[in-house]
């Protein structure tokens, strides 16, 4: 990898461009580093209890009526941020949208099952299972073909 730095005092701004053959886990940190997308954790609810959570530890988040539902080993704990918020704020390494109501964090994933009408269940870990609209199954097959691409 190349880095080129062009400093000059008649840039009005900073500009950061990446060329690359292929978008790999190494760009999209590097995109994540700028864009400061993962927070070191967040606030989730339980009764009057508020707990701590970091992101790792989230095996999926998903919305019910006007809630978000976090969900981890401990328990599932009540977010105050929307659905959309929380995907802007994680890394898009660790999470990945599932359906319009579920993100899930792809180190919790245990298996997948493919069903004749182009969806997919996914089985978490956990033994729970979710299933993937058929919209999002492209960007879960890229994101798992990427992760293994890099792991040979």
């Amino acid at each position: 990898m190349k880095i080129l730095l062009d400093i000059d005092d008649d840039y009005e701004e900073t500009t950061v461009t990446i060329k690359c053959k292929v978008m790999d886990d190494s760009i999209q940190e590097i995109l994540d580093f700028f864009k400061g997308r993962e927070q070191e954790f967040f606030v989730g609810k339980d009764g009057d209890m508020q707990h701590i959570l970091k992101p790792a530890e989230i095996h999926y988040l998903y919305s019910r009526e006007d809630n978000v539902i976090a969900v981890t080993s401990n328990g599932e704990f009540t977010m105050k941020e929307k659905l959309y918020e929380l995907e802007r704020a994680l890394s898009s390494r660790r999470f990945i949208r599932l359906s319009k109501s579920v993100i899930a964090n792809l180190y919790e994933l245990s298996r997948f099952e493919a069903s004749f009408n182009g969806t997919l269940c996914v089985y978490f870990k956990s033994g729970v299972k979710e299933y993937v609209s058929r919209h999002y199954v492209p960007t879960i097959k890229e994101a798992l073909k990427m992760k293994r691409r890099n792991n040979e």
